[in-house]
């Protein structure tokens, strides 16, 4: 269960690596250039910046749950990153009026995968008795 939770986590942290240094750094280029971004108008650089560094931070939580696999911090991580997949999942789904048949069909299973991709390793991370437990508590 250990490598299933580090694969998923740094796969995670991955995603979210590359997607966020794009958007910090070329915001303009990840709105024009990633299908269905552009669908919602308009184009704000100081969010897509914005949105760039949260992303980035969001990366760094799941690289290090991924690493240390420290149960507490596993599951703070992909509850962090469930409370941005499940709404922005919501919101697309909301949204698909502009997207052809195939964008929408393509963004709706990715999203939709990264909501129960998550929702299956926490749910791993809460019955694994393998993954450290974490420091003691003291009192």
């Amino acid at each position: 269960m250990r490598t299933v939770l580090r694969a998923g986590l740094l796969g995670f942290a991955a995603v979210e690596l590359v997607l966020g240094v794009w958007t910090l750094v070329f915001p303009a280029s990840f709105y024009a250039d990633v299908p269905t971004v552009d669908l919602t108008p308009p184009f704000s650089e100081h969010l897509m910046r914005d949105f760039g560094g949260a992303t980035l931070g969001l990366a760094l939580v799941l690289a290090a749950a991924g690493i240390w696999l420290e149960r507490r911090l596993v599951i703070v991580a992909l509850l962090a990153y469930l409370a941005f997949s499940v709404p922005h999942l919501m919101f697309h789904v909301g949204h698909l009026g502009n997207a052809s048949d195939l964008e929408a069909a393509v963004l709706v299973v990715l999203l939709a995968a990264s909501v129960v991709v998550p929702a299956l390793l926490l749910t791993v991370a809460l019955r694994a008795v393998e993954v450290s437990p974490g420091p003691p508590v003291r009192r």
